[in-house]
């Protein structure tokens, strides 16, 4: 049987370091967009298989092994669109346990803020004055609200309910909230380019645009209907005033599956 490296070291050495950095690459990319461990094991097996059938030089095999990797990892690819969107836009960011800082973290009651957000949505809501409020996570969104107007002063909500009413300034675009802080108002998104059944407005989309490249947790209200709105992860879950608390402190919280 013939081995790759026995016609000519120098070429089996050069491709197999480009074996290794394109795989390298591929696991890198993997981690960013998938947490599923069933795709490291598929990176992991196609990459012994292809390596093995290099090394005894089975063109058909590696051609094969080649055509399943890419038809796999582009299946991996399209079920992970929301996270990939956030690697492309953002490479090299890392998710930590800690919210970003600006500037020096205040202590705040979280159940007053809620119950603040809480009060300004139903007023919206009651009122069909549409709005778009983003609260910000882990992912930051300082290069974004660049585009805003800043504020920098504590949520309340006359302030909020002051910035989107209609006629004003500030009314369009999304308010992006800190902790109990409104760091900007009048921000614009990148609107997504997913195809929905039934209809959503240019704040809907707007919402969900943001939501695929970060993790903020973004309250939509419509202005036609008064309708109240949760964009996360790519997503959007319609909640009434009953409801909206709860469900806008589970995904706070992360604990929306619960």
């Amino acid at each position: 049987m013939e081995f790759a490296w026995e016609n000519n070291i120098g070429n089996f050495i050069a491709s197999m370091v480009v074996i290794v950095l394109v795989y390298a690459l591929l696991f890198f990319v993997i981690s960013k967009v998938s947490k599923r461990r069933t795709s490291f094991i598929f990176l992991v097996f196609s990459f012994l298989l292809y390596v093995t059938a290099y090394l005894l030089t089975l063109e058909t095999v590696c051609q094969l092994i080649s055509f399943v990797s890419a038809a796999g990892l582009a299946a991996c690819f399209f079920a992970n669109l929301g996270d990939l969107r956030k690697f492309i836009a953002n490479p090299f960011s890392r998710r930590t346990a800690k919210p970003v800082n600006f500037g020096i973290e205040k202590i705040y009651d979280t159940q007053q803020l809620f119950k603040n957000i809480e009060t300004t949505v139903i007023s919206l809501s009651n009122s069909r004055i549409g709005a778009i409020i983003t609260f910000e996570k882990n992912s930051s969104l300082k290069d974004i609200i660049k585009n805003g107007v800043p504020i920098r002063a504590p949520v309340t909500p006359e302030l909020l309910l002051t910035i989107f009413y209609p006629g004003t300034r500030l009314h369009d675009g999304a308010v992006v909230i800190h902790g109990n802080e409104i760091l900007a108002a009048s921000v614009f998104y990148t609107p997504t380019t997913k195809p929905f059944a039934g209809k959503y407005g240019s704040r809907h989309r707007a919402a969900i645009g943001i939501s695929e490249i970060s993790d903020a947790v973004t309250v939509v209200v419509s202005e036609e209907t008064g309708r109240i709105s949760i964009a996360v992860n790519g997503g959007l879950e319609a909640v009434n005033q009953t409801n909206f608390l709860r469900v806008f402190d589970n995904y706070m919280s992360d604990r929306s599956s619960d």
